[in-house]
């Protein structure tokens, strides 16, 4: 059995980060090994949370780990709430990383053109240094504006896109991924470039006019369990994507209307049934 370490927050209630990462890629067969952050009462939309910073058990944590000789086939980090986490982590690949382990960077920080509020352009530099050490990153569009220095569009063509994609490749990674890209209307999905090959990937499926806080989340988890269970890359973005589409529809059509997540815990048995 594969076994994947990831490194996130998490939080209490919220159906974000650990508490979607965990699930989803163990409902896939893969071994799932966590590392928290923070623990967070909730996710950061619901007022008044609490947060407790975990940064001081890394390390321990980590060379426990070595001291039992543990193994990891893929290592996948989301959110990390400061600069020096993301030089634990930095660290984490340096002492874990083989030549079959797949590092996976999904650089949590921005969205609709705006840093989230904790950050600063620093740390968007710093998770940049992160992303290079990378085999596949997946920061949306805002993200790898502030990682890249391009300017931010609301409206773009396939040609900026690309143009994002081997700026992105420039920072070392081996894919590179954009998230929410739309190149028609009523359409949305990804775009990659593979260093390797020197090709662009592209995958669209239809737009669903809702947002809830953790698609990005669900969106990773499902796209590393995928690989991990053998799916090639693009088979595992084309999976995620419509997985992560189907759920908000199902969630859009609970009558009981949720809103600060979506029911994946619903939808998890025909992922499986994908595979």
């Amino acid at each position: 059995m594969k076994r994947v370490l990831t490194i996130q927050d998490i939080s209490c209630l919220g159906k974000c980060s650990l508490t979607i990462a965990l699930p989803v890629i163990s409902a896939l067969g893969v071994e799932t090994v966590i590392l928290p952050t923070a623990v967070l009462s909730t996710h950061t939309m619901f007022k008044n949370f609490t947060c407790k910073d975990l940064s001081d058990q890394i390390e321990p944590i980590a060379s426990h780990w070595k001291s039992e000789d543990v193994h990891f086939d893929a290592i996948y980090t989301g959110y990390l709430g400061t600069v020096e986490q993301i030089d634990q982590v930095k660290e984490i690949f340096r002492t874990f990383r083989s030549k079959e382990t797949l590092i996976f960077v999904d650089p949590v920080m921005a969205d609709n053109g705006k840093l989230y509020p904790a950050f600063d352009m620093n740390y968007a530099q710093k998770n940049a240094t992160l992303c290079a050490e990378a085999d596949i990153i997946v920061p949306n569009i805002t993200e790898a504006a502030f990682m890249t220095g391009m300017e931010y569009r609301e409206e773009y063509d396939a040609h900026y896109i690309k143009d994002m994609l081997l700026k992105l490749n420039d920072l070392g990674p081996q894919i590179s991924v954009l998230t929410g890209v739309s190149l028609e209307k009523g359409k949305t999905g990804v775009m990659a470039y593979e260093r390797k090959t020197g090709e662009f990937f592209t995958y669209q499926n239809t737009r669903i006019d809702a947002s809830y806080h953790g698609t990005g989340d669900l969106f990773s988890s499902t796209c590393v369990g995928e690989i991990q269970k053998g799916k090639d890359w693009r088979d595992a973005l084309r999976i995620a994507a419509d997985y992560t589409a189907h759920t908000i529809d199902v969630t859009i059509k609970n009558p009981e209307k949720p809103w600060y997540g979506v029911d994946f815990e619903a939808t998890i048995p025909e992922l499986i049934g994908m595979n």
